[in-house]
């Protein structure tokens, strides 16, 4: 981790994205979609994967040093076939290996993205805000 002054924040923070992206991935369908509707989700479902993980590296890359980023990697890799897993014990849900296959893919972007620079921005962020 990086030397945070609101790391309990921060950690918190990212705990509520995983609890949110969990729930999102485990819910039910809670609308009535017509055919055209399924087919554009069914078309857009991993690019939603792709986007979702990347959006999550991208947040963690900000708490922890670019030499951990492969571990952040794993970890959101673990995190995305835990879903998959759950999505196995309930009804309404499959799992899918390309969805996997798509979460790496933007865990893959978004650690490349913080790699170009974007990585560690929570410290720049609480330095910016901290200026006297």
């Amino acid at each position: 981790m990086l030397p945070l002054r609101h790391l309990r924040g921060w950690r918190a923070a990212g705990l509520v994205l995983l609890c949110l992206s969990l729930v999102a991935a485990l819910m039910p369908a809670f609308w009535d979609l017509d055919h055209n509707q399924r087919r554009w989700l069914l078309d857009t479902d991993k690019w939603l994967h792709a986007i979702g993980f990347a959006l999550l590296a991208l947040w963690f890359s900000g708490q922890y040093k670019r030499a951990n980023y492969w571990r952040l990697g794993i970890a959101l890799l673990i995190f995305g076939a835990l879903i998959e897993l759950l999505q196995l014990t309930v009804s309404y849900r499959t799992a899918e290996f390309m969805d996997l296959a798509a979460d790496g893919a933007g865990i893959l972007v978004g650690l490349l993205i913080a790699s170009l620079g974007i990585g560690e921005w929570s410290l720049r962020l609480e330095r910016a805000l901290t200026r006297d």
